[in-house]
């Protein structure tokens, strides 16, 4: 590693699995000092300060946010990364599931940020990386929700940046494509032929596999370094080309 983020302070939020977890290695990987919330902290990485967090709940997030930094000594990069999914069509969904994704994966990063943005300003180097999804552009099947979510994300993610750039403050976001994590794993099983849905969703990428963790992690490391000083609001895609790329099946 490099040493990219060396000095700087971050809040990492749902920090303790999954791709925030990765996240969180990255970042003391190149030097960073990381707080993660979570609504548990039990499993995060060694070196990180945790912080117990609910971003459903405004409060919650206010005391978290200003604990972490007062403990990290100010705040320079928040990467709000919490979220939750769900699956299934329009008719398939009630108002309980909108509402919960809702408020999780778009008012829950407003919450955070609102705590975040009086110590980002603070920062010589301010930077927030908001994680959507490519179901934000494109048409997952049983993903209305999640698409709608990561879509008012990325639409979200521009009006931050455009609110906040001439404080010094970077909001960009990271669009994965389908990442192998826990619940991924978790969701296979629920199929009758586990290995066959897992090479259909390693097919949906152009580079024949799913993303991993760590590959989104890197992403997010660039965004929230100092090298990437003139890249703002805008969307980095790690999605094994599956945006753009139209790719004819293998012979």
């Amino acid at each position: 590693m490099s040493g990219e983020l060396e000095g700087l302070r971050a809040i990492v939020t749902g920090g303790a699995s999954g791709i925030g977890r990765s996240i969180v290695e990255a970042f003391l990987a190149e030097g960073a000092t990381v707080a993660v919330l979570d609504l548990s902290i039990d499993t995060i990485t060694a070196g990180a300060f945790g912080h117990v967090a609910d971003i459903r709940d405004r409060t919650s997030v206010d005391r978290a946010v200003a604990g972490a930094a007062e403990q990290l000594g100010g705040l320079d990069i928040l990467v709000n990364n919490a979220g939750v999914s769900a699956i299934g069509s329009v008719e398939e969904l009630g108002d309980e599931d909108w509402a919960r994704v809702l408020d999780v994966n778009v008012t829950g990063i407003a919450r955070v940020s609102a705590a975040a943005l009086p110590h980002l300003r603070a920062s010589d180097h301010a930077a927030i990386v908001n994680v959507s999804s490519i179901g934000a552009l494109n048409g997952l099947p049983r993903r209305a929700l999640y698409n709608a979510s990561k879509g008012a994300v990325l639409s979200l993610t521009y009006a931050m940046a455009t609110d906040h750039v001439r404080e010094g403050i970077r909001v960009n976001a990271v669009s994965p494509g389908t990442v192998f994590t826990p619940f991924v794993e978790r969701f296979l099983t629920q199929f009758d032929d586990p290995v066959a849905e897992r090479a259909a969703l390693d097919a949906r990428q152009a580079t024949g596999r799913m993303v991993s963790t760590d590959e989104v992690a890197h992403a997010v490391v660039y965004l929230a370094s100092p090298r990437s000083g003139s890249t703002v609001g805008t969307a980095l895609e790690v999605d094994g080309g599956v945006t753009h790329l139209r790719v004819r099946p293998a012979s």
